[in-house]
């Protein structure tokens, strides 16, 4: 059937043999025609992307899903650079429009799990965008909602993995958000305890297993296990993966980079962070001051313990350069390029040099910041 005479509420018939469901998220005819869509994505080719979003919306047009993965679109675009805040009330507009659909579907059907796990998708990223502008009455609202639609998408893991991604989520985060936000225990209190650890593996299965949930499982897993887990080789996997899967995605491309630095294979680190400085001085999509900012300090990091002391200074300095178009001079990469070109003069007998950097360490760190001491530690050691 082509894909124009399809109804709106279909039932979807996957293989011969295989059971029939009424939720769009399981047709796999569906997925297989847009594929190259979410693909493009991804792969920050926006325009192809939201041409196939918009298609699905003309034929389903009061089914959430193509409302969804439009305000996901326009998400990805405020990932990358999230100082950027033009993208904002699209974003914002789709997602409302993702909530309306899904609440209809929800009155007509109050034990539909697919239109829980939109309400709970739609309210989750409109908090995460609030909670990144400090809204923080508008995301404490959107929260609390996401909660409440979260937990009403729980228990079909046996179902589909697209919605095992809500459960993954409540697990890990209902568990992870009182221990570091002490001002959001209250709320939780109003719901059941989860596992961290069974969220784990509900997100590995989500992103080994689902079509829509894989990348944003994907994403999850590579930022837990590099902060929260404490495991950068696990994270090194996944972000490799996905460098691979989307060359072009400037996310994906500055966290392979930075795994590559955190586990100590510093020249690889290097090689992919110029490619990145490369292709923001081609104005590639996406490629922005925040990927430099990594990128740059990444490289000088490497051309420092090799001893290319002229290469190691030009990019820490535009690490500063990219701090400076920020506005993010309290940045660990910020302060630490100061610190080391303040190393760097005084390698090179240029002791006014060294005092201007390591002076603007302090201008900028708090006192009690690592950089901030190690500053005035040099600038004692060396009467600057």
């Amino acid at each position: 059937m082509p894909l124009s005479q399809a109804p709106a509420q279909m039932e979807a018939v996957t293989q011969i043999g295989e059971p029939e469901s009424s939720y769009l998220l399981l047709d796999k005819g569906l997925q297989f025609r847009i594929t190259d869509a979410v693909n493009s994505m991804y792969n920050f080719d926006f325009e192809q992307a939201e041409r196939g979003f918009q298609v699905m919306r003309y034929t389903y047009p009061e089914h959430p899903l193509p409302y969804f993965l439009m305000g996901l679109s326009q998400w990805w675009k405020i990932t990358v650079a999230t100082e950027n805040e033009s993208y904002d009330a699209l974003f914002l507009r789709y997602m409302d429009e993702t909530i309306e659909k899904a609440a209809n579907l929800l009155e007509e059907d109050p034990e539909n799990k697919e239109a829980a796990f939109f309400l709970a998708g739609a309210y989750g990223f409109q908090g995460r965008l609030h909670s990144e502008r400090k809204n923080w009455t508008s995301a404490t609202i959107a929260g609390k909602n996401a909660l409440k639609y979260l937990e009403l998408s729980r228990g079909e893991e046996e179902l589909n993995p697209e919605l095992l991604l809500g459960d993954a989520l409540f697990n890990y985060f209902s568990v992870w958000i009182p221990e570091n936000y002490p001002l959001l225990r209250p709320v939780m209190l109003l719901f059941p305890k989860g596992d961290q650890q069974l969220g784990l593996q509900q997100l590995e299965e989500v992103a080994e297993n689902a079509f829509y949930a894989r990348v944003e499982a994907q994403y999850f897993l590579f930022r837990l296990y590099a902060s929260e887990e404490k495991q950068p080789f696990k994270a090194l996997e996944i972000t490799a993966y996905l460098h691979e899967k989307y060359p072009n995605n400037p996310y994906f491309h500055r966290f392979f980079a930075r795994q590559l630095y955190a586990v100590g294979r510093g020249k690889e680190a290097m090689e992919v962070s110029l490619e990145i400085l490369n292709r923001i001085d081609a104005g590639w999509t996406g490629y922005e001051a925040n990927s430099g900012r990594y990128a740059s300090f990444f490289a000088a990091q490497y051309f420092d313990r090799m001893g290319q002391q002229a290469l190691a200074r030009k990019h820490y300095l535009q690490t500063v350069r990219f701090g400076d178009e920020l506005n993010s001079q309290d940045s660990g990469y910020y302060l630490f390029a100061l610190l080391q070109l303040g190393k760097l003069a005084i390698d090179q007998g240029d002791d006014s040099e060294a005092r201007r950097f390591l002076e603007a360490v302090k201008a900028n760190a708090k006192r009690r910041h690592p950089a901030h001491k190690e500053a005035r530690a040099i600038l004692k050691e060396n009467k600057l």
